[in-house]
């Protein structure tokens, strides 16, 4: 009798213990990734940055019935191609990437750009987590076939950070991608919250990753299932990989080398591997670091504690005023590394004849 007691208690302790770090994992995930992204007015692009860039609105479907804001992107001449774009995590959508779409646009290729569940313009309360942008992307490049006003051209597909994990494993439903070039981004959807959870929570990170997969693959099914290396291993696409071996928000490890290991003789696999170049990997950050250091100059000028709560509305209006008043927008708006964007079209270009 009490060993039967003994044994209940303890039965009853571990499914408390269990059901703690379930929930416990769920809140942190939704803390993480489940918000509303917004660009950062200040710093936004705009189509009239962009000499000749023109775009037209559309609106899709998603997984739960929410709609996302795309637009199809050109800037005259022939076009040999669509380039349909996923955007990174955290800033909003793909605004940011503007002068991206700019120089695919006026190098021959229609530019599909959408915003992902809950960032900029597309619906929902929060962005829900890491495979929700496979899903997005998975039906932003079906609207693209299916859709009438789009001429049938070979499609690529081009993603930065999470934007990159998107790329690849969307290609597991999608084989006939012809190319995609995977900037800076990572295997699998639980790699960012894993590598980001353990600088802050330690080896306790590792208690929590299998509910960390159990609660995607409860909401996401299918797309948090697959990885990026089974996206490569469901198509003959042409792949090329780009990541700099200083990038402090997802390292190289979490996505280049395991990819590398795999592929690294496999021909249609192209991998650059940059020493100092970040995360944005395919930016000329020249103009970004002396804007950082007037900044900084300026952050010694204020009179009151820019970090104390009380002053925070305060200091959040004083910073957009020294950006709207401060910002070269000709330089802020071409800060691509050229040479990099060469590589990317030449790629494209011997990929889609």
């Amino acid at each position: 009798m009490l060993l039967t007691i003994i044994i209940s208690v303890i039965c009853a302790l571990a499914v408390h213990f269990v059901s703690g770090i379930w929930i416990l994992s769920a809140a942190v995930y939704n803390m993480q990734f489940n918000n509303r992204y917004e660009s950062y007015e200040p710093l936004k692009l705009y189509l009239e940055d962009f000499d000749g860039l023109e775009s037209t609105q559309y609106k899709f479907p998603s997984d739960k019935g929410q709609m996302l804001t795309g637009y199809m992107y050109s800037s005259g001449g022939d076009q040999r191609g669509i380039v349909v774009m996923a955007h990174g995590f955290g800033g909003g959508g793909h605004n940011s990437y503007l002068n991206c779409i700019d120089c695919f646009a006026k190098n021959g290729y229609y530019v599909f750009a959408f915003d992902a569940t809950g960032c900029d313009e597309s619906e929902g309360e929060g962005l829900g987590g890491l495979p929700q942008g496979v899903s997005d992307l998975d039906r932003a490049i079906s609207f693209v076939k299916q859709n009438e006003d789009f001429p049938d051209l070979p499609i690529v597909l081009f993603g930065h950070s999470w934007g990159g994990y998107c790329a690849d494993s969307v290609l597991k439903y999608h084989s006939d991608v012809k190319a995609v070039i995977s900037c800076a981004g990572f295997n699998s959807s639980s790699d960012m919250f894993e590598f980001e959870g353990k600088q802050q929570a330690g080896e306790f990170i590792y208690l929590m990753m299998p509910f960390v997969n159990l609660h995607e693959r409860i909401n996401y099914g299918k797309y948090a299932e697959n990885t990026a290396m089974d996206g490569f291993a469901a198509t003959d696409a042409s792949v090329m990989i780009v990541h700099s071996k200083d990038d402090d928000v997802l390292p190289p490890e979490v996505g280049y080398d395991v990819y590398y290991d795999k592929y690294k003789d496999d021909p249609r696999f192209d991998f650059i591997l940059l020493e100092d170049k970040g995360h944005n990997c395919f930016y000329d950050d020249t103009y970004v670091n002396e804007l950082n250091a007037g900044f900084d100059d300026w952050l010694d000028t204020l009179d009151y504690d820019y970090l104390a709560e009380e002053n925070k509305e305060r200091f959040i209006a004083d910073k957009a005023d020294y950006i709207n008043k401060n910002l070269d927008r000709k330089r802020w708006c071409n800060r691509l590394d050229t040479d990099m964007f060469e590589r990317f079209i030449e790629f494209y270009d011997s990929n889609i004849e």
